[in-house]
């Protein structure tokens, strides 16, 4: 019995240990992840990811709950190169891995009036942290309207871009 105790004691120490040991080992991760989320929810607002993705967030100055940021928007872009519709980034985001979101923030080449250039031209870590950003919002909402051709007239809400000079 009391062989049985001083076991039971041993593996309850060398457990506790390990809770201990892998405990302090993960604040650094968190408190890094935490950095992460709150640099990518700063560039989010500051690159105007906002403008376009967040209903309403324009034409309300920004008072729109931070839940309901980046569900992508039925509000139209249309000009000579049709009409497009800012995309659901939360939900896109979803299905992305960190390192596939960056490899498509460097190639993508969308049409107006993402200003696709500015992914391509921000650090790695900044895509990071808007990536780890995105993801902690969750999934929500629906997909955006798909793109309509230059020969089609789009439902309404749309913007519509003058056409260009001849």
């Amino acid at each position: 019995m009391a062989y049985r105790m001083e076991r039971l004691i041993v593996v309850g120490l060398v457990a506790l240990g390990g809770l201990v040991l892998a405990l302090s080992e993960s604040t650094a991760a968190p408190r890094e992840t935490r950095a992460l989320v709150d640099r990518g929810r700063y560039l989010v607002k500051i690159a105007g990811c906002n403008d376009c993705h967040t209903p309403r967030y324009t034409e309300t100055g920004g008072a729109v709950p931070e839940a309901e940021w980046l569900t992508g928007d039925r509000l139209g872009w249309r000009g000579p190169w049709g009409t497009t519709y800012a995309i659901n980034l939360r939900l896109h985001m979803n299905g992305m891995t960190e390192q596939q979101w960056i490899t498509a923030a460097r190639t993508v080449r969308a049409r107006p009036p993402m200003p696709w250039f500015a992914l391509r031209d921000m650090s790695d870590e900044d895509l990071r942290a808007i990536y780890r950003f995105v993801r902690s919002l969750g999934p929500r909402g629906g997909p955006a309207p798909a793109y309509v051709p230059p020969d089609r007239t789009p439902p309404a809400p749309y913007v519509q871009f003058p056409a260009p000079p001849k």
